[in-house]
């Protein structure tokens, strides 16, 4: 465990940041008791349908997040990389419904283990999208009012999901925070997912995303064709280079 700590003291030094100091006590049990103890819901195949979260099940419906979904793998694992930001310009670009679906896509892949975290904490969806909702909201997660275990819910045996509930006036106050990154750091020390997914808030909404970006690997930019303009798409992609890799970008709401 010190070595594993040692290692994620020194990626995060290699982007600029300090190490600060270590987070509590490492859960009890193994890995596999960690995610195990943590409560389990499942979500209703039809309800998740209706919600167009469709990666559930193998289908001509799921192709298109499914071949998104083994891009992302290749690339990040060619790469060494365990952190991926999701983003778009500006709201309703339909980036939640992305990553809820790569999210659930991967569930299909048991050998993998993923986190998802719900970051967008003024316009939180996520729940909706899955028809459950946590006993606290994400930001009780991110401020320290609880822990991980009893935050986070567990989809399947291997999709571990942090939900917001209500919309947070502040959420730069938190994704800006050193506690903040400390605290990613510390669960995947504790939970070694294979995959942490950070749906964000829109780049050009504020600076809680360009701030958060150096807790990440890389991001995909969600475009929507029907709104997101060639310049806002340049500006987007200049602005994440500056602070993480630039994964790609998805054109969503293609007619």
């Amino acid at each position: 465990m010190d070595k594993l700590q040692r290692a994620l003291d020194e990626a995060r030094q290699r982007r600029g940041e300090r190490a600060g100091p270590r987070l509590g006590a490492v859960p009890a049990g193994s890995i596999d008791d960690r995610w195990l103890g943590l409560k389990t819901v499942t979500p209703d195949p039809r309800a998740l349908r209706a919600r167009r979260v469709v990666a559930a099940e193998a289908n001509d419906l799921s192709g298109p997040f499914d071949l998104m979904r083994t891009k992302v793998l290749l690339q990040m694992r060619k790469r060494g990389w365990r952190r991926l930001a999701i983003t778009s310009a500006s709201p309703r670009c339909g980036k939640t419904l992305l990553a809820g679906n790569l999210a659930i896509g991967l569930g299909r892949q048991p050998e993998r283990r993923a986190i998802l975290f719900e970051a967008d904490l003024r316009r939180p969806a996520m729940a909706d999208l899955l028809g459950h909702w946590p006993d606290h909201g994400a930001e009780a997660l991110l401020s320290g009012r609880v822990g991980f275990a009893d935050q986070a819910l567990r989809v399947g045996s291997n999709i571990a999901v942090s939900l917001g509930l209500a919309p947070f006036a502040d959420p730069s106050s938190l994704l800006l925070s050193d506690a903040t990154a400390r605290l990613i750091d510390r669960i995947e020390a504790d939970y070694r997912p294979d995959l942490m997914i950070f749906d964000l808030p829109p780049l050009l909404s504020g600076d809680g995303t360009a701030g958060f970006l150096r807790n990440t690997d890389c991001a995909l930019l969600i475009a929507a064709a029907d709104s997101t303009t060639v310049s806002q798409v340049d500006a987007c992609e200049r602005e994440i280079a500056e602070h993480t890799n630039v994964l790609g970008v998805v054109l969503n709401k293609c007619r």
